[in-house]
């Protein structure tokens, strides 16, 4: 019987570290990019990586996405700036969020280029900032973005099938099933993108993928860590705000504009109907999150069955007294209203965006709460907040961290520890390698999946496997 087709991966993001997804799948048909995104992190090292992508990469004959997060995504207009020619395929929601999300990134990106070079470029040892791509590098990605429904096989390079299932995670978001060979010769690799919680509201549990799996490239962001009940994540937002009313301060929560923002929304929706209002004002201070709330009613058909049956009757984005504040000017105004007031603000690691606004305006204020609901990578603003540091620097200036910090683990869109195991648990791959972890968290989860018995990878960046 003939052996099973040669495949090579090379990682060359998000090992031992959690951002700048990247990965390389070389077959005898081509060499396939899945998702290409930004470096989060110190700020020089992130220029660096983010603007150098690996020639591996831009050598590529197509390029999967398996979400719109920016640390998945955020690359591709380098990716095609660099001279990368191929079809991008991704699910249709996730297209239609890369279009907003990436469009946003330039934006910022030329923003802060001009005002760099504008404060600091009569220094004679100024080296002018240059963006990292505009909006028609954007426009010139999007072209080449394939919307390809769940479930529906397609053929990205020669001699692959490539089937989108539900990874849960957030809107759109997919793992990859890839199908390499033919029925008598086929190796077959799956890589999980981000996986999500089974019970989140909103989007559908995570798919388990179709048996026998040769390779499983898996995530493992919570590796090591539990997270709280999904059932307590109203009562615990309740009992924040009732203290936070208590104490007359403003609640600062930085938050993802795709994903966390809707889940947020959701639980507030769903405490407004149990007659627990927040009791104060509520902002969404994100263009973008306004907008990425727009697609999201766009694509019911990614919605659980109990957010269908919602839909159908009811909108469950939208709590009674919403503020929505798309300009510059309504985001400052929200500086002058007076008492407790709720301000779900991007970028949700706090390493941009208009929340450094507010933050800047409260972290001394003993009555404020800072509320994180997601994860904080390593040497993020974000990160620091959580850690609790006694100051914090905020563009540029160090402050004194007096407001109350509150993390509520339970509103993660990642899966945690029990359910990244059984997730690998279920899939029994000849191999399961393990990226998108910080070291101490893919050590862990590296441990308990041994302890089962599956062979376990934990690569470092620039390693190649071959199976």
């Amino acid at each position: 019987m003939a052996s099973a087709p040669r495949v090579e991966l090379t990682v060359l993001g998000a090992a031992r570290e959690v951002t700048g997804s990247m990965l390389l799948v070389e077959t005898t048909g081509g060499r396939l990019l899945i998702d290409c995104g930004l470096f989060q992190g110190r700020r020089a090292e992130s220029r660096a990586r983010n603007r150098e992508l690996p020639t591996a990469a831009c050598r590529a004959d197509a390029a999967i996405l398996t979400h719109a997060h920016i640390d998945h995504s955020g690359a591709l207009p380098v990716l095609v700036r660099r001279g990368f020619a191929g079809a991008i395929h991704a699910t249709p929601a996730t297209r239609d969020l890369s279009a907003l999300m990436l469009r946003d990134v330039a934006h910022l990106q030329v923003a802060d280029a001009e005002y760099l070079n504008r404060r600091y470029g009569e220094d004679p040892d100024w080296e002018p900032v240059e963006p990292l791509y505009d909006e028609p590098a954007v426009l010139a990605t999007l072209d080449r973005m394939i919307g390809q429904p769940y479930l529906r096989p397609f053929e990205p390079i020669p001699g692959v099938t490539a089937t989108f299932i539900e990874a849960g995670h957030i809107l759109g978001s997919a793992q990859v099933v890839l199908d390499i060979g033919d029925r008598q010769r086929r190796h077959r690799l799956v890589i999980s993108g981000d996986l999500g919680r089974r019970g989140l509201p909103i989007i559908r549990d995570p798919a388990v993928p179709p048996r026998p799996i040769d390779t499983l490239v898996m995530e493992s962001t919570y590796g090591g860590v539990q997270h709280p009940p999904i059932a307590a994540m109203a009562d615990q937002l309740a009992a924040v705000l009732a203290e936070a009313r208590a104490r007359g301060g403003k609640v600062i929560v930085p938050a993802f504009a795709l994903g966390r923002t809707q889940e947020f929304l959701h639980v507030l929706h769903e405490l407004e109907h149990r007659g627990v209002a927040p009791g104060m004002p509520v902002f969404i201070d994100s263009p973008l999150a306004i907008d990425v709330t727009s697609v999201f009613r766009l694509h019911p058909e990614c919605f659980d069955d109990a957010t269908r049956a919602l839909f159908d009757r009811d909108d469950p984005f939208a709590i009674a007294g919403l503020r929505l504040a798309r300009t510059r000017e309504a985001s400052m105004a929200i500086n002058d209203v007076e008492g407790p007031a709720l301000i779900i603000a991007a970028s949700g690691m706090c390493e941009g965006g208009r929340v450094l606004h507010h933050l800047r305006n409260l972290v001394e204020d003993p009555r404020t709460t800072i509320l994180t609901i997601g994860f904080m990578a390593q040497h993020t603003l974000g990160r620091r907040i959580v850690e609790r540091r006694p100051r914090v620097k905020i563009w540029g200036v160090e402050r004194d961290l007096r407001a109350r910090v509150v993390s509520l683990e339970g509103f993660s869109a990642h899966a945690d520890t029990d359910d990244l195991e059984a997730h690998a648990a279920a899939c029994d791959a000849g191999l399961t390698v393990l990226v998108h972890g910080e070291p101490d968290r893919q050590d862990a989860l590296a441990e308990r999946l041994r302890a089962r018995g599956l062979a376990v990878a934990v690569p470092e960046r620039g390693a190649r496997i071959t199976r």
